[in-house]
């Protein structure tokens, strides 16, 4: 069989994958009894409709672009780095020091450290498995999912015996102090019109999509991101072209750690504006889904984490406004993933048996051929 035409590998394929999903999906709703019309009616008035409902689906939006980000630098290595929630939840912990034990002058200055040390925090927690991987042989996928927990109780023991206030019960910092909290988008002169109620999105969505091109121009505009794409195509003739294993690995599980970090700018200094015990809040692991449907390009990842951002957002709409439990949105989160990774290959090879007869057509036959 001819292989797909780039365009419908890159366009149909995931679209496909897509419909067939929230198709399952309907059936799903069907059978609890639910009209599955009214569901997605309601999913798309409460998340694009209104001003709150666009608010927070960008910042869900916000979150899954950097990890999304994430998961797919490490996979243009070969690699796959599924710690992105410890790595998030540790670069919270360092956007929470740098906040609470730095006294910043301005909210710029505060946005920019936060945001190194959420890198920092987040690249130094990679970097373990990193080496193992790279020098050991230890399979990233086991090291980094161990790590998420050892990040979790590492987290945990932060909160509760060293940042927690005195007599305070609740396991989480103090808050901010007033000058390094950034703007939220009702906040900012112009978008303040599109956005008249307080909104959890904040200037980190500026902040994520210029990682994205960064991203872009890193590995597509520069030396080390063609030696980490010619490593992840073929190790061995990459070696033999005199490119490091060892360094390649570092350098992309380090931006990649770098990246799930950068995450909880979002959500610990741009919404809780504190650092709590579930401050990534599962967006490492929807980073997976997000890379793999994004086609780990940073174009695509885009795309996919609004997708994520109005799932999740309008899945939590329908918990709150009908009677489909708010857990649905994890059984369309679920089946976007399984449709769009485990079963990406059957849409591609039902596509690639209609392109070839769609090329080239039957030719019909005259009647007085011998």
């Amino acid at each position: 069989m001819q292989p797909l035409p780039k365009w419908a590998d890159l366009v149909l394929v995931p679209l496909i994958s897509l419909a067939l999903a929230f198709f399952v999906a309907a059936l799903v709703i069907l059978a609890i009894g639910e009209s599955p019309w009214f569901a997605l009616k309601t999913m798309v008035q409460g998340s694009l409709m209104t001003a709150s409902g666009w608010g927070h689906t960008l910042y869900y939006t916000t979150s899954f672009i950097f990890t999304g980000l994430a998961v797919s630098v490490a996979f243009h290595a070969g690699l796959f780095n599924i710690g992105g929630e410890g790595q998030a939840q540790l670069g919270g912990l360092g956007v929470a020091l740098a906040c609470l034990y730095i006294p910043w002058p301005h909210w710029s200055l505060a946005l920019l450290g936060a945001t190194i040390a959420a890198a920092a925090f987040g690249a130094a927690w990679v970097a373990i498995p990193a080496w193992l991987q790279a020098k050991r042989g230890s399979h990233i996928v086991i090291t980094t999912i161990m790590f998420n927990y050892i990040a979790a109780s590492v987290l945990m023991f932060m909160l509760v015996d060293v940042l927690r206030p005195i007599g305070q019960q609740d396991p989480s910092s103090a808050r901010f102090p007033a000058e390094v909290l950034i703007p939220r988008l009702n906040q900012i002169p112009g978008l303040d019109l599109l956005f008249p109620r307080t909104v959890p999105a904040n200037i980190t969505l500026f902040l994520a999509l210029t990682a994205a091109v960064l991203v872009w121009l890193l590995l597509w505009h520069s030396r080390t991101g063609y030696h980490i794409r010619a490593f992840g195509k073929s190790p061995g003739a990459a070696r033999y072209a005199g490119i490091s294993a060892t360094r390649i690995t570092m350098i992309a599980l380090l931006i990649s750690g770098a990246l799930a970090g950068m995450m909880s700018v979002n959500n610990v200094l741009g919404d809780a504006q504190r650092l709590l015990g579930n401050s990534a809040a599962g967006a490492g692991f929807i980073g997976i889904a997000v890379a793999l449907m994004g086609r780990n390009h940073p174009v695509g990842v885009i795309l996919a984490a609004f997708l994520f951002g109005f799932i999740f957002q309008g899945g939590s709409e329908l918990g709150f406004m009908t009677a489909i439990p708010i857990e649905m949105r994890v059984v369309i989160q679920g089946l976007v993933i399984l449709f769009t990774g485990a079963l990406d290959m059957m849409v591609r090879m039902g596509l690639e048996r209609v392109f070839p007869r769609a090329a080239n057509p039957a030719k019909p036959t005259t009647a007085g051929a011998a």
